[in-house]
């Protein structure tokens, strides 16, 4: 489980919007790194644990509604309790900022880093019930016609 990915992805709407110009606080990705969090502790152990602190946490890029984000998350290191984590956030699609056509978003060629951060979570022993896993992971789209 050390160093395996899991991902959400997420579009940020205007209900996210906290500042003037349609920005969002980074605060609603710090929240998304701590679902990211949970999904890898119940994988890892079959409990959400507890997050204790962030060591490090960068903003590199504004977030605004209509944003599509991707939150990639990993379990780098393994105590006997603890779980320390690495964070990523890309904006993968923008809003396009068309006053003709507000509903316009671009694919964007690269994902965009917008912020990162890094970890520590607990899962007390007696909490702890092994990896979980699963057959549909690596499941892909529809193939019927």
């Amino acid at each position: 489980m050390i160093n395996q990915k899991v991902m959400l992805r997420i579009r940020l709407s205007e209900h996210d919007v906290h500042y003037g110009g349609g920005l969002v606080d980074g605060a609603l990705v710090i929240k998304l790194f701590g679902d990211v969090a949970t999904e890898l502790l119940i994988r890892h152990d079959g409990d959400e644990g507890l997050f204790a602190a962030y060591d490090m946490i960068e903003f590199k890029a504004q977030l605004c509604a209509g944003d599509f984000l991707e939150v990639w998350g990993w379990i780098d290191r393994v105590g006997n309790t603890s779980r320390h984590i690495q964070f990523e956030a890309y904006k993968v699609i923008a809003n396009a900022e068309m006053k003709e056509c507000p509903s316009a978003c671009d694919l964007l060629p690269e994902p965009m880093l917008v912020a990162r951060a890094s970890g520590t979570c607990v899962v007390p022993r007696h909490l702890q019930r092994g990896q979980q896993t699963c057959n549909y992971d690596d499941r892909g789209g529809n193939d019927s016609g």
